[in-house]
């Protein structure tokens, strides 16, 4: 499942599209990013206090009780596709969902030799904004031990069947990804019951594999 992606466009392309009204001072002026791993800090756009912010957020949300017996340290979740599940339940109104924003995504692949390799899907050569659907909370956790508990904006993402795209050499999930306003929208502010119906691939044939081999796209 999606554990890298990119993400290069202008802070102000994100602000028009998701319609955000303030800004945390964490952003800055947003730099490119052209490799994001799992617990790095990344944009999300998220509802606070009646209001759309762009702000940073941290990838992993809380593991389940289950998969944190015995361990010392929770590295979090970052891909979530069983909304159905009790323990991401409580984060699926409108005031847990955010948009990240990306410009390409990874998935792992094999080269001509057999050897693993990231092949980078975009939704097309110039990668333009689009956004994956998300869900966020503030969580008190022990992310790395020498860090000790920190309380941090944890992020996921929402995960689905793949198109024939991606299901071409990542046949298991892909992102839900969303492409328009109407869709960021949606996704921010519908019931959960209306909500939901988002999580769906993309049509067959959307996103193009744009990059083989690199550990960055950008």
């Amino acid at each position: 499942m999606c554990n890298l992606y990119s993400h290069t466009s202008a802070r102000q392309a994100v602000i028009d599209i998701a319609d955000a009204m303030t800004t945390a001072e964490s952003v800055g002026n947003l730099a490119p990013q052209s490799e994001i791993y799992p617990d790095y800090s990344a944009p999300i756009v998220r509802n606070v206090d009646g209001q759309r912010q762009l702000t940073m957020g941290r990838w992993g949300m809380p593991s389940p009780a289950f998969a944190l017996k015995g361990k010392k340290v929770d590295r979090g979740v970052t891909n979530v596709r069983n909304t159905k599940s009790p323990h991401w339940r409580r984060w699926l109104s409108e005031g847990s969902r955010c948009v990240v924003p990306f410009t390409s995504f990874s998935e792992p692949g094999r080269n001509a030799e057999g050897k693993s390799e990231p092949v980078w899907f975009a939704l097309n050569e110039e990668r333009p904004l689009a956004f994956f659907a998300g869900i966020w909370t503030r969580w008190t956790s022990v992310r790395k031990l020498k860090d000790g508990e920190t309380t941090d904006d944890l992020y996921g993402l929402l995960t689905t069947e793949p198109n024939n795209v991606v299901g071409a050499i990542h046949p298991k999930a892909m992102p839900v990804i969303l492409r328009t306003n109407d869709e960021v929208e949606a996704w921010l502010t519908a019931p959960w019951d209306e909500a939901k119906a988002m999580q769906r691939p993309l049509p067959d044939g959307v996103l193009q594999i744009v990059a083989r081999g690199s550990g960055q796209d950008g």
